[in-house]
Order: structure tokens, then sequence, then C-alpha cells
């Protein structure tokens, strides 16, 4: 069963995994993304969500920003102990630990995302495809969502509506573009090593075909 999301913001930041300090985002919305995007209006555990393409609708524009973020985080280590019960506090000082960064953002972005779901086996016996198509059409249409979607970080809201009618694509997104190497998702199926998988975006006229994540270069 699939879906076509229409989504848009003002900005969006998909950062690279190759910079280390400043935030550089991608040229468009990643399928891992994209998945998040979507799990956050309807997510269930008997459901599991697949981008197949991803059309982009505007040109595709940067622009620099710098944010106060916070520089620390808890360790795991320290939480463990804690648990153990030894003294600790888990909390961040938020005050103590901010710091300005830049990053090189975009901004006035609109995609169609087109994606499919499957059944899982954590599927319960009274669910079925037709009874989540019509949860997410209805959830859709509604505005509703367990978390505000948003576009790579929480300060960068994520509208949404079903996709009706596409767009002509912008002139300057007309033809071949190779985008580079891009972030496909996160590989899940080792829990012990976790690790991201890759794929060469090349974009036709505005759309991204997106492979299955099993056919993703191993990072």
């Amino acid at each position: 069963m699939s879906i076509s999301l229409e989504v848009w913001g003002d900005y969006a930041c998909f950062s690279r995994p190759e910079m280390k300090v400043e935030r550089v985002s991608y040229d468009i919305i990643t399928p891992s993304a994209a998945r998040g995007l979507i799990e956050a209006i309807m997510w269930h555990p008997g459901m599991r969500w697949h981008i197949d393409r991803i059309q982009v609708c505007s040109p595709i524009r940067f622009t620099n920003i710098r944010r106060n973020e916070v520089r620390d985080v808890i360790s795991a280590r320290k939480v463990r102990s804690v648990m153990e019960g030894k003294s600790g506090e888990l909390y961040l000082a938020t005050p103590e630990s901010i710091q300005q960064r830049a990053a090189m953002v975009l901004k006035d972005v609109r995609y169609i995302i087109d994606a499919h779901f499957e059944m899982t086996d954590k599927a319960s016996p009274g669910d079925n495809e037709g009874k989540f198509q019509e949860m997410t059409r209805r959830r859709i249409e509604k505005g509703q969502f367990y978390h505000q979607p948003c576009f790579g970080t929480r300060e960068f809201s994520a509208f949404f509506q079903l996709c009706t009618q596409r767009p002509a694509c912008p002139e300057e997104l007309k033809g071949e573009k190779d985008l580079g190497w891009m972030l496909l998702d996160m590989d899940y199926s080792n829990p012990a090593d976790i690790r991201p998988r890759f794929f060469r975006a090349v974009m036709h006229d505005g759309f991204i075909d997106v492979p299955p994540a099993a056919e993703g270069v191993m990072g």
C-alpha cells in the first residue's frame, strides 16, 4: 500500500556525516529523513515504511545561519552508573554548554515523497493493510501527528498534505544531475554493529529513485 505525501517548509538541514564540526546539508531530503517524517505522522509496530521516490518541487537554495547548540552529551557510562545505584546527575546545564555553530541549510523546500509500507510480524490479528492505509490517509487529511514532523532538526518544522496534483519541474532541475553519495538509511540488522548505508543519488527532471535499503553501499 502506498501514499504520495507533499511536504514543505522554510528551512531544512540534512547534515552530511563527513562534516564533523559545522553543519552542511545535503542538496535534498535523505530517504531516512523522509521515512522519519512519515513515521511522525503514522507509525505502528505492525507496519514498516519504505521510501520509493522523492520529487524535488522547488529550486535547490542554500543559506548560512548560526545556531546555539549544546556541545556536551550525557555519557552511557554515567547513565549506567546511576542505574546501578551510584550518585550522579542525569542532566545537562544548557547555559554552561552552549556554543554557536555555523550551518549551511536549505531554504524554501518542497518535496513529494512516494512511499509504501509492508506489514511486520508485530502486527496483531486485527491489523491489515487496508486498515493502516485508511488510518494514514485520515491522519494526513486531519493534520494529525505523534510529534511535529521536521526537516532534519526540530526547529525546522515540516508542513504536509496528500499530494493531489504534481507541480511542473522547475526549469533549473530539468535534465540529469548527479548529487553524489547520499545516506540511504541505517542498517539495524545487527544490533551490535549498526552501520549506515549510502546510495548514488541521481536526479532526473526533479525525481530521485530510491533503491531498497539492502542495495545500499555499507558505510
